[in-house]
This record gives structure tokens, C-alpha cells and sequence, in this order.
């Protein structure tokens, strides 16, 4: 078992701070509902069967207009369609998909959860105070290509693995921890939602709750357990995540953080100086290796 958790309660006052700031979040029960309907059952990873523990989609309803109107999910929509998921397949970068990075970074750069995203890195001199240097740091963070598998060119990114999500060898689905990219998915049939894995000491009903850990499977692949944000922006899990990378560089950074009622362990893996993966965990749903 991995040592416990002390809370980090500077990031969880930060991460408190722009959870507020979050204008753009989608609220449960008035801008989506969800269906949870039952637990899932154990799967062994790299299974392509599970028990089918949910009848129905996760996602009942989801407020399109809002997500097409919202210049930053609008901007982030327009680029879960530009990766071939499977790694070892290398990825080619169009101009156009290039100024579609460019548009969602200038999107998310003009929100308030992004200005005190980067006013911290600045006090921390992690990030530079020119909001061009800040942009281009982010670019690199998040799309600059990078090789996953051997000798088969770059195929790879941390956008790419944490938001549309991966496929390894046709055996593992990677990454994919994002609601929207889940929703839309789910929409086209390309995800069947299997099932919740629950938490304990709980406050309000699941319908509301906006981290949920989840199993599904996508492309032919069970992903036993994959946890993720629900409703909230784009920005707000940029953010997240793009402050705990820049933490001092080990391969993994764990924070264990309280956001609202939700504690939560922040996972943050590095390739090199890019993200490799990076997600939520509740900390009761405590199976950790099979995120």
C-alpha cells in the first residue's frame, strides 16, 4: 500500500478557490443529469468482458446549447476529433488542428479559473508573468507529441491520453477521464457505461455528485475502474493538473487535496518534461491500480 496521504491544504484552498471560480461548470440536475443505476462488478484489467451493471447511458441529459455556446467548451469540443487513439499509430498534426490548440488555449486563458491558475505559478516562479510564455508553456505541457510506444514515432499527448483517452495494443484502454469526451462517445454508441464504483460517508445523492469513478467499455475494452470530473470545464481540469505537474519533478505526483465535499487524490504522472497522465481519485473508491 502506498504511504498515506497527508491533506495539502494549500492546494486544496487553491483548487477550493477556482472550483468558485468556475463560471463555466455545468450544474447536476439542472444542466445534465446522470443515471447511475447500479455498482459495477470486478474486472480484471485488460478483460474485454464485464458485467453489464447499467441498462441505460450514464449521461440522461446534457445541455448541447450550453456546451456549444460556452466559447471554452465550444473550443474544447473542436478537438477531441483531431487523435487516432490507438498508440503506435503516429499521430500527424494539420495546420488547422494546430490553431484549434491555439483557439482553446486563448478560450481557457481568458477565464478567471486560468488568470489565478497562472498568478500562482508566477508567486511559485513556475510559470513566467508574459501570458504568451504561459500559453506556450501550457502548449508544450499539453500538446506537444511524444512517443508512448517504440520506434513508431510520436503518438502520443498528454491532452490526447487524459481528455479523448487511448488504446493500448488493442488489449487496454488508456486515460479518457473526461465527462464531455465520455458524453459524446456515449452519444455515438461508442461507450457502453457498465457501471459505478462507490464511496463511502456520503453527504448528498449520487445524481449530484461531480466526481464519480466509473466503469466502461470503449473500442471493444473494458476500463474497470476510470474516475473523472463531472460538469465541470475544461479550464478547471487544465488547471488542476497543470499546477501539479509543475510541483518538483518526480514521475508521479500524488496530492491528496479537499474540494467542496470531495477528498481527493490528484494523480499526475510525467513522460519527460510533458503530462503522461493525470486524474482524480476518490479516496474511497481505493482501488488504485486500476485507474
Amino acid at each position: 500500500m502506498a504511504r498515506r496521504l497527508e491533506l495539502n491544504h494549500e492546494l486544496s484552498k487553491l483548487f477550493s478557490e477556482l472550483w468558485d471560480a468556475d463560471v463555466n461548470r455545468f450544474v447536476p440536475g439542472k444542466d445534465y443529469t446522470i443515471d447511475l443505476q447500479e455498482k459495477a462488478g470486478f474486472v480484471q484489467q485488460g478483460s474485454s468482458i464485464a458485467r453489464d451493471s447499467a441498462s441505460e447511458p450514464l449521461f440522461r441529459y446534457v445541455n448541447e446549447e450550453r456546451l456549444k455556446s460556452t466559447k471554452t467548451f465550444a473550443a474544447f469540443v473542436s478537438l477531441l476529433d483531431n487523435y487516432e487513439t490507438s498508440t503506435g499509430v503516429a499521430e500527424v498534426v494539420t495546420p488547422q488542428e494546430m490553431a484549434e490548440n491555439n483557439r482553446f488555449l486563448d478560450a481557457i486563458l481568458e477565464t478567471e479559473v486560468m488568470k489565478l491558475t497562472h498568478q500562482y505559478l508566477v508567486r511559485k516562479n513556475w510559470s513566467k508573468p508574459s501570458l504568451n510564455d504561459f500559453k506556450s508553456q501550457l502548449y508544450d505541457i499539453w500538446f506537444q507529441l511524444y512517443t508512448r510506444e517504440t520506434r513508431k514515432g510520436p503518438d502520443s499527448c498528454g491532452f490526447e491520453h487524459v481528455f479523448v483517452g487511448e488504446t493500448k495494443h488493442g488489449k487496454e484502454i488508456l486515460g479518457l477521464h473526461n465527462w464531455v469526451q465520455f458524453y459524446l462517445q456515449e452519444k455515438h454508441k461508442q461507450i457502453d457505461y457498465k457501471g459505478y464504483v462507490a464511496r463511502r460517508k456520503k453527504s448528498r445523492s449520487d445524481e449530484d455528485d461531480q466526481v464519480l469513478s466509473l466503469q466502461f467499455s470503449w473500442k471493444g475494452l473494458v476500463k474497470p475502474v476510470g474516475s473523472t470530473f463531472i460538469g465541470v470545464s475544461p479550464e478547471f481540469e487544465f488547471a488542476l493538473y497543470t499546477i501539479i505537474f509543475l510541483q518538483p519533478q518526480e514521475k508521479v505526483t500524488r496530492e491528496m487535496v479537499q474540494i467542496e465535499e470531495y477528498e481527493l487524490q490528484i494523480v499526475v504522472y510525467r513522460h519527460g518534461k510533458y503530462i503522461g497522465t493525470a486524474y482524480p481519485v476518490l479516496l474511497s473508491s481505493n482501488n488504485e491500480d486500476l485507474y
